[in-house]
């Protein structure tokens, strides 16, 4: 099982790119993403790999982040969601985002990735919803209370101001992350009024 490379880029395809270790090609599949973040060929590279092996074929899978790689599993979980699917939604958001989308239970976010149709992106933020906060990387800070947001069990001041910050054309998850930042920066206890205000001046930094 190969679990890491290390090596120089030999070729970055459309979805994949050939790693050279030592005299040997390894030809690992990547996120647009992951593929974008790379570098060029003959720069040095490392991926986190995951091993597919089938009777009819063997397959890597290449991450820059170990915490990539676990989304990428994690996916896969969810029935419906094979490899293709997998490395689409990694393509369109970060580990951090897609954690937010779920937390969020915002299935547009989702639904972005290509393949990904209404009825899939429910089902992943459903069967990943209490997995999502063990991997949410960089937005672990405030999946809680995005959860909670989603789950329409935030206090009526947080809901409301996250519901204005959405009507003034915000996305969700960036009233979320507002509205997460000014409670922290002493907006604890405040009302909708003061929570938009914060919100929004933390939205203009």
């Amino acid at each position: 099982m190969i679990g890491k490379l290390k090596g120089t880029i030999d070729e970055i395809g459309e979805d994949h790119v050939v790693l050279d270790v030592h005299g040997v090609g390894y030809v690992a599949h990547c996120s647009a993403r992951t593929l974008g973040k790379l570098g060029s060929a003959g720069e040095a590279a490392v991926l986190f790999i995951e091993t597919y092996v089938r009777e009819d074929q063997f397959r890597l899978f290449g991450f820059l982040t170990a915490l990539e790689r676990e989304w990428f599993r994690l996916l896969q979980s969810v029935q419906g969601v094979g490899s293709k699917v997998a490395l689409a939604v990694l393509s369109t958001l970060t580990p951090g985002e897609l954690a937010n989308a779920i937390a969020l239970q915002d299935k547009t976010a989702v639904s972005r990735a290509p393949g990904v149709g209404p009825k899939v992106a429910v089902r992943i933020i459903t069967e990943l919803r209490n997995k999502a906060p063990a991997f949410a990387g960089e937005a672990s800070a405030s999946i809680g209370l995005k959860q909670e947001i989603g789950e329409g069990v935030a206090s009526a001041p947080v809901a409301d101001a996250v519901s204005a910050l959405t009507n003034l054309g915000y996305s969700r998850d960036q009233a979320a992350n507002a509205v997460s930042a000014a409670l922290k920066n002493g907006g604890g206890g405040a009302d909708s009024a003061r929570l938009i205000r914060l919100g929004l001046k933390e939205l203009s930094r």
